[in-house]
């Protein structure tokens, strides 16, 4: 049960990048954000009414929570948007994939986490695995500069899971989850406001069509997970979610044909990627 959870959920977070990068067809990922982050409050408000409620919500954990919206949602999530826009979702999906490093990297430093055999082996095929990415990412357009957007994405994510990790002693997971992105909502929709960019506010069509979908399965996604920690360990879901690119390399295949090309670089690193995921995550915590 927990094996299956965490696929439809690596399999559901692949869904929704190929809508985010079809709504990017005739939309910005400002107004795909945006809509993305109003989705995700109301679905997980009412899961938290559903659920477990407000629960014993405390000062500190609203507050880590809070910083885990602005870092993880706005940053984090806004930055894959713009990585899925500049440098397709295949490349976008392996790069910010990298989180499991960066926060194996963080709590290493600041946890007083041990260095294993497991994480220095997956940082080594993970790098290759990016160093392929680069050059096939130039041989299909894609500048270097550009790939920084997904590492800074992954950079995010990869805070993220410390301010989580810290938050989670002190609130439920679903009304924490609830606080993050509403955090987000809330900061995203006052800077749009300030700086006179309602325009992106709005949306109609297909893109609006396509970032409701993406958003619908991208908090799907995230509950899904949550729901396959709370039955099983990190070291066995964390490897199956991190599949995620492989599933965005199949639906590409079939759903983002003649909007962008792939090549046996790509392929190869992005397995790379999801290798060192697995070696990371996995056999770190045996």
């Amino acid at each position: 049960m927990v094996h299956l959870l965490a696929l439809v959920a690596a399999l559901s977070s692949a869904g929704a990048t190929i809508f985010i990068r079809q709504g990017l067809r005739s939309s910005s990922p400002y107004t795909g954000f945006w809509i993305n982050l109003v989705v995700g409050t109301a679905g997980l408000w009412v899961g938290v009414f559903l659920t477990e409620g407000l629960g014993n919500l405390s000062a500190t954990g609203f507050a880590f929570f809070a910083l885990a919206g602005l870092v993880g949602t706005v940053g984090g999530r806004l930055l894959r948007f713009v990585s899925i826009e500049q440098v397709g979702a295949s490349i976008a999906t392996a790069l910010t994939n990298l989180h499991p490093l960066i926060s194996s990297g963080l709590a290493i430093l600041l946890l007083g986490e041990r260095v294993t055999p497991p994480i220095v082996a997956g940082t080594v095929v993970i790098v290759a695995g990016a160093m392929l990415l680069s050059a096939g990412g130039r041989k299909l357009g894609v500048r270097p500069g550009q790939l920084a957007l997904p590492v800074l994405s992954a950079s995010c994510f990869g805070a993220v899971t410390i301010l989580r990790k810290v938050g989670l002693t002190q609130t439920g997971a679903v009304v924490g989850s609830a606080i993050n992105v509403s955090t987000a909502l809330v900061a995203f929709t006052a800077f749009l406001l300030a700086s006179g960019q309602r325009e992106f506010m709005a949306c109609r069509g297909r893109s609006l069509a396509h970032f409701v979908a993406a958003g619908v399965a991208e908090n799907a996604s995230v509950f899904l997970s949550v729901v396959a920690l709370s039955l099983g360990t990190v070291s066995v879901v964390a490897p199956l979610y991190g599949s995620t690119p492989i599933f965005v390399l199949f639906l590409s295949f079939f759903f983002l044909r003649g909007v962008e090309a792939l090549s046996a670089r790509v392929v190869l690193g992005t397995l790379l990627i999801v290798g060192g995921v697995y070696l990371i995550t996995a056999l770190s915590g045996r």
